[in-house]
Protein backbone atom coordinates (compact mmCIF):
# COMPACT_ATOMS: atom_id res chain seq x y z
CA UNK A 1 0.00 0.00 0.00
CA UNK A 2 0.83 3.51 -0.47
CA UNK A 3 0.09 5.46 2.94
CA UNK A 4 0.75 9.03 3.66
CA UNK A 5 0.54 9.84 7.86
CA UNK A 6 -0.12 13.59 8.34
CA UNK A 7 1.52 14.62 11.54
CA UNK A 8 5.23 14.91 12.66
CA UNK A 9 4.28 14.51 16.72
CA UNK A 10 5.12 11.03 18.56
CA UNK A 11 1.94 9.36 17.33
CA UNK A 12 2.31 10.62 13.58
CA UNK A 13 5.72 9.40 13.69
CA UNK A 14 5.23 5.76 15.44
CA UNK A 15 2.39 4.82 12.86
CA UNK A 16 4.97 5.87 10.25
CA UNK A 17 7.53 4.05 11.30
CA UNK A 18 5.09 1.01 11.64
CA UNK A 19 3.62 1.45 8.22
CA UNK A 20 7.07 1.46 6.71
CA UNK A 21 8.18 -2.05 8.25
CA UNK A 22 4.86 -3.70 6.26
CA UNK A 23 4.93 -1.04 2.90
CA UNK A 24 7.46 0.11 0.83
CA UNK A 25 5.87 3.38 0.26
CA UNK A 26 5.20 5.64 3.14
CA UNK A 27 5.21 9.04 3.97
CA UNK A 28 5.17 11.55 7.17
CA UNK A 29 3.66 14.66 6.10
CA UNK A 30 4.72 17.36 8.37
CA UNK A 31 3.62 21.21 7.34
CA UNK A 32 7.01 22.73 8.24
CA UNK A 33 9.67 22.60 5.05
CA UNK A 34 12.43 22.90 7.25
CA UNK A 35 11.18 20.10 9.61
CA UNK A 36 10.76 17.69 6.57
CA UNK A 37 14.03 18.33 5.52
CA UNK A 38 15.77 17.96 8.75
CA UNK A 39 13.48 14.46 9.30
CA UNK A 40 14.74 13.39 5.87
CA UNK A 41 18.51 14.47 6.97
CA UNK A 42 19.04 12.75 9.73
CA UNK A 43 16.07 10.04 9.09
CA UNK A 44 14.78 9.75 12.89
CA UNK A 45 12.56 12.57 14.59
CA UNK A 46 15.17 13.83 17.16
CA UNK A 47 12.81 15.45 19.07
CA UNK A 48 9.50 13.26 19.18
CA UNK A 49 11.00 10.14 19.09
CA UNK A 50 14.32 10.18 19.23
CA UNK A 51 16.70 6.62 18.51
CA UNK A 52 13.91 5.09 15.80
CA UNK A 53 16.02 5.40 12.53
CA UNK A 54 13.81 5.54 9.77
CA UNK A 55 13.61 2.44 7.54
CA UNK A 56 14.60 3.32 3.67
CA UNK A 57 10.78 2.74 3.17
CA UNK A 58 10.07 5.99 5.11
CA UNK A 59 10.57 9.66 3.57
CA UNK A 60 9.50 12.93 5.43
CA UNK A 61 7.79 15.71 3.16
CA UNK A 62 6.34 18.91 3.32
CA UNK A 63 5.05 19.13 -0.12
CA UNK A 64 1.25 18.99 -0.40
CA UNK A 65 1.86 16.47 -3.43
CA UNK A 66 2.96 13.93 -1.38
CA UNK A 67 -0.37 12.74 0.12
CA UNK A 68 -1.84 12.95 -3.72
CA UNK A 69 -0.92 9.62 -4.77
CA UNK A 70 -1.70 7.65 -1.36
CA UNK A 71 -3.95 4.69 -1.15
CA UNK A 72 -4.47 5.79 2.49
CA UNK A 73 -3.94 9.05 3.93
CA UNK A 74 -3.50 8.62 7.99
CA UNK A 75 -4.35 11.88 9.95
CA UNK A 76 -2.25 11.94 13.46
CA UNK A 77 -2.59 15.68 13.98
CA UNK A 78 -3.94 17.34 17.39
CA UNK A 79 -7.76 17.55 17.91
CA UNK A 80 -7.25 21.40 17.43
CA UNK A 81 -5.60 21.17 14.03
CA UNK A 82 -7.86 18.02 12.84
CA UNK A 83 -10.61 20.42 11.01
CA UNK A 84 -7.85 22.64 9.82
CA UNK A 85 -6.25 19.72 8.21
CA UNK A 86 -9.42 18.03 6.57
CA UNK A 87 -10.04 21.35 5.21
CA UNK A 88 -6.83 21.47 3.54
CA UNK A 89 -6.65 18.09 2.05
CA UNK A 90 -10.07 18.39 1.07
CA UNK A 91 -9.36 19.38 -2.13
CA UNK A 92 -6.52 16.78 -3.29
CA UNK A 93 -8.37 14.05 -2.36
CA UNK A 94 -9.42 11.82 -5.30
CA UNK A 95 -12.58 9.25 -4.83
CA UNK A 96 -10.85 6.14 -4.08
CA UNK A 97 -8.50 7.30 -1.49
CA UNK A 98 -9.64 6.26 1.68
CA UNK A 99 -8.96 8.57 4.88
CA UNK A 100 -8.67 7.78 8.35
CA UNK A 101 -7.27 9.40 11.34
CA UNK A 102 -5.44 8.49 14.92
CA UNK A 103 -6.15 11.54 16.31
CA UNK A 104 -8.52 11.39 20.21
CA UNK A 105 -10.49 14.10 21.69
CA UNK A 106 -13.25 16.79 20.76
CA UNK A 107 -13.02 19.70 18.82
CA UNK A 108 -12.79 22.23 21.79
CA UNK A 109 -14.23 24.96 19.97
CA UNK A 110 -17.76 23.62 19.19
CA UNK A 111 -17.63 20.38 21.00
CA UNK A 112 -18.28 18.19 17.53
CA UNK A 113 -16.87 14.83 17.48
CA UNK A 114 -14.18 13.87 15.08
CA UNK A 115 -16.69 12.13 12.55
CA UNK A 116 -18.93 14.88 12.87
CA UNK A 117 -16.27 17.36 11.14
CA UNK A 118 -14.97 14.82 9.32
CA UNK A 119 -17.93 14.71 7.48
CA UNK A 120 -18.53 18.48 7.42
CA UNK A 121 -14.73 19.06 5.45
CA UNK A 122 -14.82 15.71 3.69
CA UNK A 123 -18.65 15.13 3.01
CA UNK A 124 -21.03 12.73 3.88
CA UNK A 125 -20.28 9.98 0.82
CA UNK A 126 -17.02 9.50 2.54
CA UNK A 127 -17.29 6.90 5.55
CA UNK A 128 -15.75 7.74 9.18
CA UNK A 129 -12.65 5.66 9.81
CA UNK A 130 -10.20 5.32 12.53
CA UNK A 131 -8.00 3.92 14.35
CA UNK A 132 -7.59 4.00 18.32
CA UNK A 133 -7.05 2.43 21.67
CA UNK A 134 -3.95 2.04 24.03
CA UNK A 135 -0.74 2.46 22.94
CA UNK A 136 2.40 4.71 23.45
CA UNK A 137 4.14 5.58 20.87
CA UNK A 138 7.27 4.84 22.26
CA UNK A 139 6.69 1.64 22.31
CA UNK A 140 4.49 1.08 19.17
CA UNK A 141 8.15 2.57 17.31
CA UNK A 142 10.09 -0.11 19.44
CA UNK A 143 7.65 -2.94 18.23
CA UNK A 144 6.49 -3.68 21.58
CA UNK A 145 3.24 -5.98 21.36
CA UNK A 146 0.22 -3.51 21.06
CA UNK A 147 -3.62 -4.23 20.40
CA UNK A 148 -5.79 -1.42 18.93
CA UNK A 149 -9.49 -1.00 17.56
CA UNK A 150 -10.35 -0.04 13.96
CA UNK A 151 -13.53 1.66 13.62
CA UNK A 152 -15.74 2.25 10.77
CA UNK A 153 -19.47 2.07 9.18
CA UNK A 154 -17.60 0.58 6.01
CA UNK A 155 -16.15 -2.89 6.21
CA UNK A 156 -14.05 -1.66 3.11
CA UNK A 157 -12.58 1.04 5.16
CA UNK A 158 -11.75 -1.29 8.12
CA UNK A 159 -10.29 -3.15 5.91
CA UNK A 160 -8.10 -1.05 4.29
CA UNK A 161 -6.96 0.28 7.91
CA UNK A 162 -6.45 -3.57 8.73
CA UNK A 163 -4.10 -4.00 5.74
CA UNK A 164 -1.93 -0.77 6.32
CA UNK A 165 -0.99 -1.26 9.85
CA UNK A 166 -1.87 -5.29 10.74
CA UNK A 167 0.97 -7.19 11.73
CA UNK A 168 4.25 -7.67 12.90
CA UNK A 169 4.20 -6.21 16.74
CA UNK A 170 0.57 -4.43 15.78
CA UNK A 171 -2.90 -6.40 16.32
CA UNK A 172 -5.97 -4.90 15.04
CA UNK A 173 -9.78 -5.49 16.06
CA UNK A 174 -12.46 -4.36 13.43
CA UNK A 175 -15.28 -2.72 15.70
CA UNK A 176 -18.71 -0.97 13.67
CA UNK A 177 -18.83 1.41 16.47
CA UNK A 178 -17.39 5.01 15.48
CA UNK A 179 -19.09 6.86 18.46
CA UNK A 180 -17.84 4.42 21.25
CA UNK A 181 -14.39 4.43 20.27
CA UNK A 182 -13.68 7.85 19.54
CA UNK A 183 -15.65 8.64 23.36
CA UNK A 184 -13.44 6.29 24.92
CA UNK A 185 -10.83 7.56 23.44
CA UNK A 186 -11.79 11.35 24.41
CA UNK A 187 -12.85 10.75 27.70
CA UNK A 188 -9.63 8.60 29.27
CA UNK A 189 -7.39 11.71 28.97
CA UNK A 190 -9.45 13.54 31.47
CA UNK A 191 -9.83 10.62 33.80
CA UNK A 192 -6.01 9.94 33.50
CA UNK A 193 -5.57 13.90 34.19
CA UNK A 194 -7.63 12.39 37.59
CA UNK A 195 -5.49 10.30 38.90
CA UNK A 196 -2.44 11.86 37.85
CA UNK A 197 -4.22 14.92 40.38
CA UNK A 198 -4.47 12.08 42.79
CA UNK A 199 -1.17 10.55 43.05
CA UNK A 200 0.63 13.97 42.89
CA UNK A 201 -0.68 14.96 45.56
CA UNK A 202 0.25 11.76 47.45
CA UNK A 203 -3.79 10.18 47.99
CA UNK A 204 -2.16 6.50 47.28
CA UNK A 205 -3.29 3.50 45.12
CA UNK A 206 -6.82 3.05 46.73
CA UNK A 207 -8.06 6.30 45.02
CA UNK A 208 -6.69 6.03 42.27
CA UNK A 209 -8.45 2.49 41.79
CA UNK A 210 -11.46 4.52 43.15
CA UNK A 211 -11.01 7.19 40.28
CA UNK A 212 -10.62 4.98 37.78
CA UNK A 213 -13.29 2.62 37.91
CA UNK A 214 -15.98 5.58 38.87
CA UNK A 215 -14.51 7.12 35.95
CA UNK A 216 -15.37 4.34 33.77
CA UNK A 217 -19.03 4.48 35.14
CA UNK A 218 -18.72 7.78 33.69
CA UNK A 219 -18.03 6.79 30.45
CA UNK A 220 -20.80 4.30 30.56
CA UNK A 221 -23.37 6.52 30.95
CA UNK A 222 -21.95 8.88 28.38
CA UNK A 223 -21.64 6.43 25.82
CA UNK A 224 -25.64 5.17 26.80
CA UNK A 225 -26.90 8.63 26.26
CA UNK A 226 -25.20 8.98 22.75
CA UNK A 227 -25.57 5.64 21.37
CA UNK A 228 -22.36 3.74 22.39
CA UNK A 229 -22.12 0.37 22.66
CA UNK A 230 -21.07 -1.16 26.37
CA UNK A 231 -19.15 -3.45 24.88
CA UNK A 232 -16.65 -0.72 22.96
CA UNK A 233 -16.38 1.15 26.15
CA UNK A 234 -15.22 -2.02 28.66
CA UNK A 235 -12.98 -2.88 25.17
CA UNK A 236 -9.33 -1.82 24.09
CA UNK A 237 -10.65 2.02 23.02
CA UNK A 238 -12.55 2.42 26.14
CA UNK A 239 -11.22 0.47 29.55
CA UNK A 240 -7.88 -0.78 27.90
CA UNK A 241 -6.82 2.96 26.90
CA UNK A 242 -8.07 4.23 30.16
CA UNK A 243 -5.72 1.68 32.15
CA UNK A 244 -2.88 2.61 30.27
CA UNK A 245 -2.67 6.37 30.45
CA UNK A 246 -4.25 6.23 33.91
CA UNK A 247 -1.40 4.27 35.77
CA UNK A 248 1.50 5.22 33.61
CA UNK A 249 3.60 8.75 33.39
CA UNK A 250 4.54 7.93 29.58
CA UNK A 251 0.67 9.52 29.27
CA UNK A 252 1.24 13.28 28.81
CA UNK A 253 -2.74 13.61 30.13
CA UNK A 254 -1.38 11.31 33.01
CA UNK A 255 2.05 13.77 34.15
CA UNK A 256 0.13 17.22 33.61
CA UNK A 257 -2.06 15.76 36.42
CA UNK A 258 0.63 14.66 38.46
CA UNK A 259 2.74 18.29 38.49
CA UNK A 260 -1.04 20.07 39.32
CA UNK A 261 -1.20 17.51 42.18
CA UNK A 262 2.15 18.53 43.77
CA UNK A 263 1.26 21.93 43.22
CA UNK A 264 2.09 23.57 40.74
CA UNK A 265 -0.23 25.72 38.03
CA UNK A 266 -1.68 24.94 35.00
CA UNK A 267 0.30 27.07 32.31
CA UNK A 268 3.62 25.51 34.35
CA UNK A 269 2.46 22.36 34.24
CA UNK A 270 1.73 22.43 30.41
CA UNK A 271 5.03 23.94 29.48
CA UNK A 272 6.73 21.26 31.45
CA UNK A 273 4.98 18.88 29.35
CA UNK A 274 6.22 20.62 25.85
CA UNK A 275 3.68 18.77 23.72
CA UNK A 276 -0.34 18.66 23.36
CA UNK A 277 -2.53 17.97 26.56
CA UNK A 278 -5.51 16.42 24.88
CA UNK A 279 -7.13 16.24 28.39
CA UNK A 280 -7.13 19.63 29.13
CA UNK A 281 -9.45 20.80 26.79
CA UNK A 282 -11.16 17.60 26.14
CA UNK A 283 -12.38 18.37 30.40
CA UNK A 284 -14.11 21.82 29.13
CA UNK A 285 -16.20 20.51 26.14
CA UNK A 286 -17.02 17.17 27.96
CA UNK A 287 -18.37 19.01 31.14
CA UNK A 288 -20.61 21.17 28.49
CA UNK A 289 -22.04 18.09 26.57
CA UNK A 290 -22.16 16.15 29.87
CA UNK A 291 -24.53 18.57 31.04
CA UNK A 292 -26.68 19.21 27.90
CA UNK A 293 -27.24 15.57 28.01
CA UNK A 294 -27.78 15.23 31.89
CA UNK A 295 -25.56 13.44 32.63
CA UNK A 296 -23.91 13.15 35.96
CA UNK A 297 -20.39 12.95 35.40
CA UNK A 298 -18.75 14.48 38.64
CA UNK A 299 -14.75 13.22 38.53
CA UNK A 300 -15.14 15.32 34.97
CA UNK A 301 -16.71 17.99 36.42
CA UNK A 302 -13.93 18.11 39.27
CA UNK A 303 -11.32 17.60 37.35
CA UNK A 304 -12.32 21.20 35.03
CA UNK A 305 -13.04 22.81 38.23
CA UNK A 306 -9.08 22.10 39.20
CA UNK A 307 -8.27 23.34 35.28
CA UNK A 308 -10.77 26.13 35.03
CA UNK A 309 -12.33 27.59 38.18
CA UNK A 310 -8.65 27.44 40.12
CA UNK A 311 -10.15 24.73 42.64
CA UNK A 312 -7.61 23.10 45.07
CA UNK A 313 -6.96 19.56 45.08
CA UNK A 314 -7.97 18.88 48.62
CA UNK A 315 -10.99 20.19 48.12
CA UNK A 316 -11.79 17.93 44.70
CA UNK A 317 -11.16 15.10 46.64
CA UNK A 318 -13.82 15.85 49.58
CA UNK A 319 -16.46 17.16 47.36
CA UNK A 320 -15.48 13.74 45.74
CA UNK A 321 -15.99 11.85 49.00
CA UNK A 322 -19.18 14.04 50.80
CA UNK A 323 -21.40 12.92 47.74
CA UNK A 324 -24.49 11.25 48.47
CA UNK A 325 -23.90 7.69 48.83
CA UNK A 326 -25.36 6.04 45.74
CA UNK A 327 -25.59 2.55 44.00
CA UNK A 328 -22.46 1.27 42.46
CA UNK A 329 -24.61 -0.04 39.05
CA UNK A 330 -26.16 3.72 39.14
Amino acid sequence: MRIAVLGGGCWGTALALHAARLHDDVVLWVRDAATAAQLQDTRENARYLPGHRFPDSLRASADPASVDDRDLVLLAVPSGAFRETLRWLAPRLKRQQIVAWATKGLETATGAWLHEIAEDELGPERPPALVSGPSFAAEVAQEQPTALSVASTDEAHMDCLVQALHGRSLRLYRNPDVIGVELGGALKNVLAVATGIADGAGFGTNARAALMTRGLAEIQRFGAAVGARPSTLTGLSGLGDMILTCTDDQSRNRRLGRMLGEGLDLATARARVGQSVEGVETARVAVTRARALEVDMPICAEVHAVLYQGRPVHDTVRRLLERDPTREES
